[in-house]
C-alpha cells in the first residue's frame, strides 16, 4: 500500500471512530449528569405526568407528558408533510418543465433556511388566528372523536398540537422534498424510456419505475424530517400553550411541551446542578428517542432496498 493510501485510510478510520466515540461520550455525559436528579426524584421518571423541579430538595418530575407531546406533534407533522412532499417532488421531476422546476425547487429549498423563531412567530401570530375558525369548527363538530375532543387548554384552539403540527410540517417539508427530488431524478432513464415505449402513461411510469426505485430514499428522507421534528425547540416553545394542572390526553387540541421546548423554556433553572439534572435526564430520553427512530429508519430502508 502506498504511503498516501495508508495515511488516507488511517484518517478516514480515525474520523469514523471519533464520531462514534463522540456520540458515546455525549450519552455518558448526559447519564452522569442526570443520575443525581433521578435519585432525588420523588416520582416515577418514566410514568409521572407532573414536572416540579423548583425546589431541589423536593423534586417530583416525569417525562410521560413530554414524550407524548413530542411524539404527537412530530407524527402530525409527518402525516401532513409526507404526501405533500411526495407530490411536490414528483411534480418537479416528472411533470414540471425545467424552466419552472428549477426556480420552484430553489424556493422550496429556501424554506429550510428560515430560522425557527420566524416559523414560531408566524405560526402563533398569523397562521393560528387565520385557521382558528376552521379548528373551532372541527373541534365542535367532531368532539365525539377522542383525537378531536376539546383539549386541556380549551376554549383556546390556537396554541395546540393541531396548530403546532401544521407549522412543524411546513418546517420539515423542504427536507423531505429536496431529498426525495434528488432520489427520483436518479431513476435510470432506460427504465423510464422502456415503460413509455411499452405504452405506459406518465402516471404508470411513476408507479412502475420512479416510485419503486425511489421509495427507500423517500422513506429515508421522511425519517430525517421526523428527526428534525423531534428536536424542534423555539418554534414549538412559542406556539404551544402550557396547560395548568391538566395532563396531555391525546387530543389534537391539547397544549403542552415537548422535550426540547421544555428545556429551552426553563433554562433559568440550570443554576442548580440537581434541578438542571432533571432537564438533562429529559434530554437523555430525547437523545435515545432519536437513536431509536434512526434505527427503525435504517431497518425500513434496508428492507425497501432489498
Amino acid at each position: 500500500m502506498r504511503p498516501g493510501d495508508r495515511i488516507f485510510q488511517n484518517l478516514t478510520t480515525g474520523a469514523g471512530i471519533f464520531v462514534v466515540a463522540l456520540i458515546g461520550l455525549i450519552g455518558i455525559f448526559l447519564l452522569i449528569q442526570a443520575i443525581p436528579a433521578l435519585k432525588a426524584d420523588k416520582a416515577n421518571f418514566l410514568t409521572n405526568h407532573g414536572w416540579s423541579t423548583n425546589d431541589p430538595a423536593n423534586m417530583s418530575f416525569g417525562i410521560l407528558d413530554l414524550l407524548e407531546v413530542t411524539v404527537a406533534t412530530s407524527v402530525v407533522a409527518l402525516i401532513i408533510a409526507m404526501p405533500v412532499s411526495l407530490g411536490i417532488a414528483l411534480f418537479l421531476t416528472q411533470y414540471a418543465p425545467k424552466k419552472l422546476a428549477r426556480p420552484f425547487a430553489y424556493v422550496i429549498d429556501l424554506l429550510a433556511a428560515v430560522p425557527s423563531i420566524i416559523f414560531g412567530l408566524w405560526g402563533i401570530l398569523v397562521f393560528a388566528p387565520a385557521i382558528e375558525p376552521f379548528a373551532q369548527w372541527i373541534n365542535e363538530t367532531f368532539s365525539w372523536f377522542p383525537l378531536l375532543a376539546p383539549g386541556n387548554v380549551a376554549p383556546s384552539v390556537r396554541g395546540t398540537i393541531f396548530t403546532a403540527g401544521i407549522v412543524l410540517a411546513v418546517m420539515i417539508l423542504p427536507i423531505i422534498t429536496s431529498l426525495s427530488r434528488e432520489v427520483f431524478e436518479r431513476t435510470p432513464t432506460p427504465h423510464i424510456e422502456g415503460a413509455l415505449a411499452l405504452g405506459a402513461t406518465r402516471w404508470e411510469v411513476i408507479r412502475t419505475t420512479v416510485l419503486p426505485f425511489g421509495k427507500a430514499g423517500y422513506v429515508g428522507a421522511s425519517m430525517l424530517g421526523l428527526g428534525r421534528a423531534l428536536g424542534e425547540t423555539i418554534a414549538l416553545a412559542v406556539i404551544l400553550l402550557i396547560p395548568q394542572g391538566k395532563n396531555f390526553d391525546w387530543s389534537l387540541f391539547d397544549g403542552g411541551a415537548t422535550f426540547a421546548s421544555k428545556i429551552a423554556a426553563n433554562y433559568s433553572e440550570f443554576n442548580n446542578e440537581v434541578s438542571a439534572g432533571a432537564y438533562i435526564a429529559a434530554g437523555l430520553v430525547l437523545f435515545v428517542l432519536t437513536f431509536v427512530v434512526n434505527f427503525f429508519a435504517r431497518s425500513i430502508i434496508g428492507k425497501k432496498g432489498d
